[in-house]
């Protein structure tokens, strides 16, 4: 199989919804979300190339901390490793705006 930029799909707001509480559920006091900003997105997907980014679960091994590493990845499925590479994430809590289904 190759990427074609068409992977990945919308959810409504009830599934969304049902998945990340279930998450809260299972993982109580830990972090339930991370956010990128739009400029590090647009960096990954500037190379002509990349049909899409791959996101990697990780552990700081400093802080034991949940991290997510985003690359960009091909037509043929290989990450991007010599483009950016993204982390530093905003974690929520305590980044979460206001109360809504998918965080509350």
């Amino acid at each position: 199989m190759s990427f074609n930029g068409t992977e990945g799909g919308i959810i409504t707001l009830s599934k969304g919804s049902s998945y990340t509480a279930e998450y809260r559920a299972q993982n109580e006091g830990e972090t339930i979300a991370h956010f990128f900003g739009r400029e590090v997105l647009e960096r990954l997907l500037a190379d002509e190339s990349a049909m899409g980014i791959r996101v990697y679960y990780g552990i700081n091994p400093k802080t034991q901390a949940k991290e997510l590493v985003l690359v960009g990845a091909d037509a043929a499925e290989n990450d991007l490793i010599n483009g950016p590479i993204a982390d530093l994430s905003l974690p929520s809590p305590p980044n979460s705006g206001n109360a809504n289904t998918l965080n509350s």
